[in-house]
């Protein structure tokens, strides 16, 4: 079994599974919106196949479709002469690679509704077929079909594809849009990424988008003193999916508001994704256009704290059997709370 210690990571992680999920949003509001499907074919035969993980993926469903979005927290590619480079590092700060927090997404194809589960990266796990157990991102090390079976067991959901995005290609599709609006009531931070927002509403670059979405170590600026978000993983993964909508509704607006920008921006984001071998982009941007929207229903999972020997992990709560029932396709959608 592998160490399972924790480790600061303040250089050493990020948000992987919110850019993916951005990503997909990004490409449906070009297809459904802007029409540019015929123009970039080509484009879409570039994007790069990940053959390994197809080998792991459960068959089609007649009723719903699962999507598991991964982020890789491969540093090839860093330019050292990016500002946040000194908070990223490169290809050799870290040993193998590792993805953090994961996200699922769920297409019902009668109703054509788009729910987001968040997985918690910390989530302890038996890795693959049970061999062993361990924090649920290290199963990226053993091979992506290792990752898609161990979530397959561990939430007793099937996976129907597999989206990948990479460090650099989360700051490309920020970019390409224009940048993304977030809002925050308070002064907030992160010391570890770099992060430094004001109270209210502010565009985030790339490198800003990145030091938000990988922040762990969040603060607010409340009645003079800095507070620091104890909610760990959960907190982040909340801030994960609220960046989602707003990088989805950012896309919209760009690209509707400057058609001549659509290319750029699909190219930004299929230069940074990687997709399993079966799934059809063009179709999948059609039944995703809800996404584009900010019509996507978010949930987090249910998860308490616990310890396994010295370390500190999150188990699943049983407040998340409603949800995974909905999402391996035996009960309703849960109630969104308000």
């Amino acid at each position: 079994m592998s160490d399972t210690t924790f480790h600061p990571r303040a250089k050493k992680t990020w948000l992987h599974s919110l850019a993916t999920s951005a990503l997909v949003a990004l490409v449906v509001s070009l297809f459904g919106a802007v029409g540019v499907v015929r123009a970039v074919n080509a484009d879409l035969d570039t994007v790069k196949r990940e053959e390994i993980a197809t080998t792991a993926l459960s068959p089609p469903d007649a009723e719903f479709e699962n999507y598991l979005f991964v982020g890789s927290d491969s540093r090839v590619g860093a330019d050292p002469g990016d500002a946040d480079y000194g908070n990223v590092g490169d290809a050799g700060d870290i040993g193998g690679q590792r993805s953090d927090t994961l996200m699922v997404l769920h297409y019902v194809k009668r109703t054509g509704t788009v729910s987001l589960m968040s997985i918690p990266r910390d989530l302890w796990v038996a890795i693959g077929n049970g061999e062993n157990e361990q924090r649920i991102n290290t199963a990226y090390q053993e091979g992506t079909d290792v990752l898609v079976r161990t979530v397959q067991r561990a939430l007793n959901i099937p996976i129907h594809h597999y989206v990948e995005i990479d460090f650099q290609g989360f700051k490309r599709i920020v970019e390409a849009v224009g940048g993304v609006n977030v809002c925050v009531e308070y002064p907030s931070r992160d010391k570890h990424t770099g992060l430094f927002m004001k109270a209210g509403c502010t565009t985030l670059d790339g490198v800003e988008g990145l030091a938000y979405a990988r922040s762990r170590y969040f603060e607010q600026k409340v009645d003079g003193e800095w507070e620091l978000d104890g909610s760990s993983d959960i907190g982040r993964s909340a801030r994960q999916r609220g960046f989602v909508q707003a990088l989805a509704k950012s896309a919209v607006h760009g690209v509707s508001g400057n058609p001549f920008k659509a290319g750029d921006v699909l190219k930004g984001g299929l230069s940074a994704v990687v997709v399993d071998a079966n799934l059809n982009l063009i179709e999948f941007a059609k039944k995703l256009r809800p996404a584009a929207g900010g019509n996507i229903a978010s949930f987090p999972l249910d998860v308490y704290g616990d310890m396994v020997g010295s370390n500190s992990v999150l188990k699943l709560g049983k407040g998340a059997d409603e949800l995974i029932a909905f999402f391996n396709g035996t009960g309703p959608r849960p109630q969104l709370n308000p």
